[in-house]
């Protein structure tokens, strides 16, 4: 399993990159000025921060409970970023409802369009992270057929 340490580098990462991202394509997207998009950018990866680690480090918890590792497939790293993305869309739909002065049905299309975005920058990420920063004795086990 990732380390405390380790997660917060990710998490920190993933953060950072994110926000690089997702201010100027949602100030385009959907007609904000930038610093409100800013301050929905900020909030959101604040929340989706501390979700992450409690999220990843339950998640990876009940993989080593239920089959001894935590080396995700590809099928599992696709449900993994969608439970995530559900989780924070719950967290975050009221709060920005509230700042942007908009009903929860207008920000649900906002949140959900945000999400789709975080969900293949989430997949893409990880990957991407798990080869930049694998863990030790993953080389051997990805070698071994699975049982």
């Amino acid at each position: 399993m990732r380390s405390t340490r380790d997660r917060i580098r990710h998490a920190i990462l993933f953060e950072l990159l994110g926000l690089a991202l997702i201010v100027p394509l949602g100030t385009v997207l959907f007609g904000l000025h930038t610093a409100d998009m800013g301050v929905i950018g900020v909030g959101s990866a604040l929340a989706a921060t501390a979700w992450n680690y409690v999220y990843n480090l339950g998640f990876d918890h009940a993989m080593q409970r239920l089959v001894g590792h935590t080396q995700k497939s590809l099928a599992l790293r696709v449900g993994h970023a969608l439970l995530f993305e559900a989780g924070l869309l719950v967290i975050l739909l009221p709060p920005i409802a509230w700042y942007l002065g908009i009903g929860l049905a207008q920000a649900l299309v906002m949140d959900l369009a945000i999400a789709a975005f975080y969900v293949a920058y989430a997949f893409l990420f990880n990957l991407a992270y798990d080869r930049v920063f694998p863990l030790r004795g993953w080389e051997g086990a990805a070698a071994q057929p699975s049982r």
